[in-house]
This record gives structure tokens, C-alpha cells and sequence, in this order.
């Protein structure tokens, strides 16, 4: 049976190559292939630093890296959301993967909320 650090790593690289299957969907313009890059790096950036902070050396450093993983998120969100104002991919192939983001968000925040209480 998986635990929560499990399934949540799970779902950060899934989360990563939903992303990645979406940014194939872009149209090919040079404006496109800018965001195309920043949305994949922010992506797959959000769970490579949550396998870091798995690995955390102190409580300290822990939460450091998961207000990286926070920080990724969040502008993996803001590229989601331009992609949705620029009409780039359909709404329907949008909205699961920014669903999905939105919900990590949450996680993460309270896990990085829950980790601060608990150091004072």
C-alpha cells in the first residue's frame, strides 16, 4: 500500500506529463513555444523538488523545498491560465490538467502551513 508522500509524488509526475501532453496540443507559433517551455519546466520543476523534500536533511530545509514545490505550482498555473486566455488548446483538454494543479496547490500549501506549525 502507497503512502501519502507515494501518492502525492505520484500525482506530481503525472501531473508533469499531463502538462507535457497538453503542451504538444500548442499551436507552433513563437509565442506558443514560449510558454510551451515555461509551462513544461515549471511542471515537471513542482515534483522533482517534492522528491527532494522527501529527502530533506531538517525540518527547516524540508520546508524550504516545499515552498519551492509551492512556487512551481503556482506558475505552472499562471501559464495554464494563459493558455486558457489565449485560447490556445480547447477547454477540454485544459481544464483537467489546470483541475489537477489546483488541487496540488491546495496540498501543498497546507502541508507547508502544517510542517510551519509544527517547528514552533
Amino acid at each position: 500500500m502507497q503512502n501519502q508522500s507515494q501518492i502525492l509524488s505520484a500525482r506530481l509526475l503525472d501531473f508533469a506529463a499531463n502538462s507535457i501532453r497538453l503542451s504538444v496540443k500548442l499551436t507552433k507559433t513563437a509565442s506558443s513555444r514560449y510558454i510551451e517551455n515555461q509551462l513544461m519546466r515549471s511542471c515537471a520543476s513542482s515534483g522533482a523538488n517534492y522528491e527532494e523534500a522527501c529527502g530533506a536533511e531538517s525540518k527547516a530545509d524540508f520546508i524550504h523545498k516545499m515552498q519551492l514545490v509551492l512556487k512551481e505550482l503556482r506558475e505552472s498555473l499562471y501559464w495554464l491560465r494563459l493558455i486558457e486566455k489565449s485560447e490556445l488548446v480547447p477547454n477540454k483538454d485544459l481544464l483537467p490538467v489546470q483541475n489537477e494543479a489546483d488541487q496540488l496547490v491546495k496540498i501543498i500549501a497546507k502541508s507547508v502551513i502544517t510542517a510551519k506549525g509544527k517547528t514552533k
